[in-house]
């Protein structure tokens, strides 16, 4: 999209200065956005997007503010808040199609579309978030994954929307070439996933709703209470990075308001008043003592916002 005088002036309607990221964030953590907007629309989000590379500014697009940990110092540009959340299924036959906007939630859609009797995203019961970042980050559990799910997405690369097969994504495990890559400046306004279409299959509603329960109570079982971002690292080949921060006494460790749980030895937890100085001096220890006790480096699964270490 090309910024006029007419979106530069929807645009600043949406904008508000020095808004704190931390009530919109998993881990109620991080400093302020140096602009900050809500797009509920895909036209929005472009409009929002063009007007960020007219004024030259780095641009974040946060969805539902899991697995990511803002800057105590914010974020020095603008952050869009993705709320676009249009959703239409076509069907043939046994086959279906989900077409989405990425600032709609992914479990609450797919429980909506299980009781439908639609199955392909059952594996997404309880993952938080918007399909953004699950498209981004090739989010996944219990047996399925977004490069299983994905079949198109369309992405805003400057001025023009492209669609993309779901093989452009060069899926990996919890990453993507649009997470793989970094966008330097001139590029301060990174690709955009603004829609996908992904694929469904007809199913009974109550195995669905079955499937979908069991997956509730696992989840509910291995997921400590209280703010978290999820699982802070990826899991290595042939283990799990919970089994080693377990194995390596890491539970209950503590840095200012920040603790790893007692339950799951992979989330840290925001006990209150916890900063991201606080996380990220928590993760060196769990890496240090990992690698000391097992010659493991972990891999954060978390995106680090802000510029920071």
């Amino acid at each position: 999209m090309k910024i006029t005088a007419a979106n530069i002036a929807s645009v600043r309607g949406l904008l508000r200065e020095a808004e704190p990221l931390a009530r919109y964030t998993a881990w109620r953590i991080g400093g302020p956005a140096r602009y900050f907007a809500t797009a509920t629309s895909a036209a929005e989000c472009a409009a929002l997007l063009a007007w960020a590379a007219h004024e030259s500014l780095p641009v974040f697009v946060l969805g539902g503010g899991s697995n990511i940990l803002v800057s105590d110092a914010g974020f020095p540009g603008l952050v869009i808040r993705n709320r676009a959340a249009q959703q239409r299924v076509e069907t043939r036959g046994d086959q279906a199609w989900l077409w989405t906007e990425t600032g709609a939630p992914t479990a609450g859609t797919a429980r909506r579309l299980a009781g439908q009797g639609y199955g392909g995203l059952v594996w997404a019961e309880g993952l938080p978030g918007t399909f953004g970042g699950a498209l981004y980050g090739n989010a996944g559990c219990y047996g399925g994954d977004m490069a299983q799910a994905l079949l198109r997405a369309w992405v805003l690369r400057g001025d023009e929307v492209e669609e993309w097969p779901a093989e452009r994504f060069a899926y990996a495990y919890r990453s993507s070439v649009l997470k793989r890559q970094a966008w330097p400046a001139p590029a301060a306004v990174p690709p955009v996933i603004l829609a996908a279409e992904l694929r469904l299959f007809r199913d009974d509603p109550q195995r669905l709703a079955q499937q979908m329960r069991a997956i509730a109570e696992e989840r509910k079982r291995k997921t400590p209470a209280g703010s978290s971002c999820g699982s802070v690292f990826k899991n290595p080949p042939g283990t799990t990075a919970g089994t080693l921060l377990d194995r390596a006494g890491l539970k209950g460790t503590r840095v200012g308001g920040a603790i790893v749980s007692d339950k799951h030895a992979n989330y840290i937890v925001n006990t209150g008043g916890a900063t991201a100085g606080d996380v990220l001096a928590l993760i060196g220890i769990m890496r240090e003592r990992v690698l000391r006790e097992f010659g493991i480096e972990l891999e954060l699964e978390v995106q680090l916002v802000g510029g920071q270490a």
